[in-house]
C-alpha cells in the first residue's frame, strides 16, 4: 500500500537535502518497509496510540528502536531517543443544562448534542453565567474587525460561531480560505482574554469542516493538556450541535440565522441571549510523561553541521473511544502512522546517500491531536536552537491512494522553502498544486509552532490528480476521508479482501469487517 506514496517521500528527502545545502543524489525508497511500518502503527495492539498509554509506548518504543536500526544518533535527553513532555490528561464527564432565565433549563446530551472539558487541569470545575452570542469571537484589528466592541463579558459564557466571516462574505478576510482567526483554538485564547468564564462552540459540518462524528470522537476521549501554567483561561470549553444551539436560541425569542447574518458585518456588537448556562465538568486527572522520538544525522559540513533541517511527524492517535459502527479503536493509519512511516522511508533513504552539509534532525512529536502540544514543547525546549533551524519539513497524512501527477505543501507561500519546493517538485516531473485552503490546515498541524516561532515550515501534503484515474477523483477521495473517517474508527479486514459474501461484504478476517467491498480496497 505504501509503495504508492514514493512522491511524497522522494520529495521530502529532495527538499530535506535542498534546504541542507547539496545537490541531491538517486533515491532509494523502500517502500516495502514502509508499507510494514505503517501497518504495524496502525494495527489494533496500538489501541489508536494515544499519549501515556501502552499502544502509545509501544509506538514511541517501536519509532526509536527504527531510528537506532538505521544508525541515526539519539537526539534526546541523556543520550536517548526520548524528549519528555509533561503532560495532563483529563477524561471530561460533563453536564450542560441552559436556558432562557427565570424558565425551566434543558439538560443537554452528552454526545449527541453537546461535549464539554475542562480548560484547566481540574478534577471539578462549575461554572454558570448569562450566555452573550459574540458571533465569530474575533478580535483582527489588521481586518478593522472587532466582535466584542469592548462589552464587558467577565464571568460570561460566550456561544459563537467557528470559521471567520469570510466564509460567507468573499470580500471580508481571505474569503473561504480559513484564516487563524477562524480556528476554535484562537476562539478559546481570545475568550480567555476577555475574562470569560467558557465558551461555547455552535458546529455545522460547513464551517467545521468536519461533521459531528468528529467532534464527539475528538473531544469525548482523554484531552491534554502542558503541564505548566497558563494565563489566562477560560474554566470550560465545548461544543453544541446547530439544532441545540437554534432550540435555546428560539426559546428566548432569537433566531441563530438572523444573528449569524448579523455576525457576518463589521458593525456586530454582542449581544446578550437572555439564557444563562450552568456546566460541570468531572475529570478524572493523570499527570504524565510522554515523549517525543528524535534521532540526528549529522552533517558533513563542520561550519554548517551545528545547524539543521527538521524532519517531523507526529506518532500519536485518538486512542480508544466511543464506539462508531461497531469499532472503538481509533487506528490513525492516515492520520498519522502514514507521516511516521515516510519519515522512517525517508530517514533510511539518506543514511544511503551522501550527507547533507547541515544536520538532519527526525522528530516524531507527541499529543498533535490535543493541539499540537509535542511541537509546541520543542519549540519551547528546542534540542537544536531555533535561530540554527534552518528549515522543518512536516508530514501529516500522506499518500497512500496511488501514482499523482502533483503534489502540494500548506506554507509554500510564507516563506523562501516555497521556492525550494517547487524545485524539488520540477525534479521529480511534479506539479505544485494549490487549492485554497478552507479547512485552515496550516495552523492544524505541527510545523505550525515551528512558524508562528519563525522557523521557515512546510506540511508536504497529497497531490489529487491520480495516475489512471478521472479527474477529480482525488478531491472526492479527500472527501469522503474527511466526512468517513477522519477521526473515527475503521472497520477493516485483516489480510486484504480477495473475495466477497453473496451480500457484498468482505469475508471474515479476525474480528473486523469492511462496511462496503470497495474500502477494502482503499482503506488506510
Amino acid at each position: 500500500m505504501m509503495n504508492t506514496c514514493w512522491n511524497t517521500v522522494a520529495m521530502l528527502i529532495l527538499a530535506a537535502t535542498i534546504a541542507a545545502a547539496q545537490r541531491p543524489a538517486p533515491i532509494p525508497v523502500d517502500t516495502a518497509a514502509m508499507d510494514a511500518h505503517l501497518r504495524f502503527l496502525a494495527s489494533d495492539l496500538l489501541e489508536g496510540r494515544a499519549p501515556a498509554t501502552r499502544g502509545g509506548r509501544l509506538a514511541g518504543e517501536y519509532i526509536a528502536a527504527q531510528f537506532q536500526a538505521l544508525g541515526l544518533e539519539p537526539a534526546g535527553a541523556n543520550g536517548t531517543y526520548f524528549q519528555p513532555v509533561a503532560l495532563v490528561g483529563m477524561t471530561p464527564e460533563p453536564t450542560l443544562s441552559w436556558g432562557k432565565a427565570g424558565g425551566a433549563a434543558d439538560t443537554l446530551a452528552y454526545r449527541e448534542a453537546f461535549v464539554a472539558w475542562g480548560e484547566r487541569p481540574e478534577a471539578d470545575i462549575a461554572a454558570s453565567g448569562d450566555v452573550v452570542f459574540v458571533g465569530y469571537g474575533i478580535r483582527a484589528p489588521e481586518w478593522q474587525w472587532d466582535d466584542y466592541k469592548g462589552a464587558d463579558l467577565h464571568g460570561k459564557v460566550l456561544l459563537m460561531l467557528v470559521n471567520d466571516p469570510g466564509l460567507v462574505d468573499s470580500t471580508v478576510f481571505l474569503g473561504r480560505i480559513l484564516t487563524y482567526y477562524g480556528r476554535w483554538t484562537y476562539k478559546l485564547e481570545e475568550a480567555a482574554r476577555q475574562g470569560a468564564a467558557g465558551a461555547i462552540l455552535i458546529h455545522t459540518t460547513e464551517s467545521a469542516t468536519y461533521p459531528w462524528e468528529v467532534v464527539r470522537g475528538s473531544w469525548s476521549v482523554e484531552q491534554f493538556k502542558l503541564d505548566q501554567p497558563r494565563s489566562p483561561s477560560i474554566a470550560f470549553a465545548g461544543w453544541v450541535t446547530e439544532a441545540a444551539a437554534r432550540a435555546a436560541l428560539s426559546k428566548a425569542g432569537l433566531n441563530l440565522d438572523s444573528l449569524s447574518q448579523a455576525a457576518a458585518r463589521r458593525d456586530f456588537h454582542p449581544v446578550a441571549t437572555g439564557v444563562t448556562a450552568s456546566v460541570r465538568i468531572h475529570s478524572a486527572l493523570r499527570r504524565v510523561e510522554s515523549e517525543n522520538v528524535a534521532a540526528r544525522l549529522p552533517g558533513r559540513d563542520p561550519r554548517l553541521a551545528s545547524q539543521a533541517v527538521l524532519i517531523t511527524a507526529h506518532w500519536d492517535h485518538k486512542g480508544i473511544g466511543p464506539v462508531i459502527r461497531g469499532d472503538s479503536i481509533y487506528n490513525g493509519a492516515e492520520d498519522n502512522a502514514s507521516g511516521v512511516a515516510a519519515i522512517l522511508g525517508a530517514a533510511k533513504a539518506l543514511t544511503q546517500l551522501p550527507r547533507t552539509a547541515r544536520s538532519i534532525l527526525f522528530v516524531a512529536t507527541t499529543a498533535e491531536e490535543s493541539g499540537l502540544l509535542g511541537s509546541e514543547a520543542y519549540v519551547q525546549r528546542p534540542l537544536v536552537p531555533l535561530g540554527q533551524t534552518a528549515a522543518v519539513l512536516n508530514l501529516d497524512v500522506t499518500n497512500v491512494r496511488g501514482a499523482t501527477r502533483d503534489i502540494g505543501a500548506l506554507g509554500v507561500d510564507r516563506s523562501t522553502l516555497g521556492p525550494v519546493f517547487e524545485a524539488a517538485a520540477r525534479a521529480e516531473s511534479l506539479t505544485v498544486e494549490s487549492q485554497p485552503d478552507v479547512r485552515g490546515s496550516f495552523f492544524r498541524s505541527d510545523h505550525f509552532p515551528f512558524a508562528r516561532s519563525g522557523v521557515p515550515a512546510l506540511s508536504i501534503k497529497p497531490g489529487v490528480d491520480f495516475v489512471g484515474r478521472p479527474k477529480g477523483w482525488g478531491v472526492e477521495q479527500e472527501n469522503v476521508y474527511n466526512q468517513d473517517r477522519y477521526h473515527q474508527p475503521v472497520r477493516r479486514c485483516r489480510g486484504g479482501c480477495r473475495r466477497r459474501s453473496s451480500s457484498g461484504r468482505c469475508h471474515k478476517r479476525g474480528v473486523q469487517y469492511v462496511a462496503r467491498w470497495e474500502d477494502c480496497r482503499n482503506i488506510f
